[in-house]
């Protein structure tokens, strides 16, 4: 059974940091981008950041840029996303997803397999 788990996730203040953790079963992780999505009430999921596999090349949103860095430890099975310079609008419930390949793909089409998410809020 393919799974990941995303932990990490709590309140904390504006201009506060946080690090979301994914563990990954088994082979759901060797040869596979990565990724973290969002999704905020009422609005649609957000591609956040990925990360290849094999060259670890990173991709990130504009919102993100410069204050998000997405990392993964292959020998832990894990993906991380530190968080830095919080703003209440990263409030949201933030999942780790598996790609189909091994690139990193920002469009959710191209995973096949997510965790069940995490909450982030940041309060002002």
């Amino acid at each position: 059974q393919v799974q990941l788990v995303e932990s990490g996730g709590g309140l904390v203040q504006a201009g506060g940091s946080l690090r979301l953790s994914c563990a990954a079963s088994g082979r759901t992780f060797s040869s596979y981008g990565m990724g973290w999505f969002r999704q905020a009430p009422g609005k649609e999921r957000e591609f956040v950041a990925a990360i290849a596999w094999g060259s670890g090349a990173t991709i990130y949103s504009d919102s993100v840029k410069g204050r998000f860095t997405i990392s993964r430890d292959n020998a832990k099975n894990t993906v991380y996303l530190q968080m830095n310079s919080l703003k209440p609008e990263d409030t949201a419930i933030y999942s780790c997803a598996r790609t189909l390949g091994a690139r990193a793909i920002a469009s959710p089409n191209g995973y096949d397999t997510w965790g069940q998410g995490t909450q982030v809020t940041v309060a002002s």
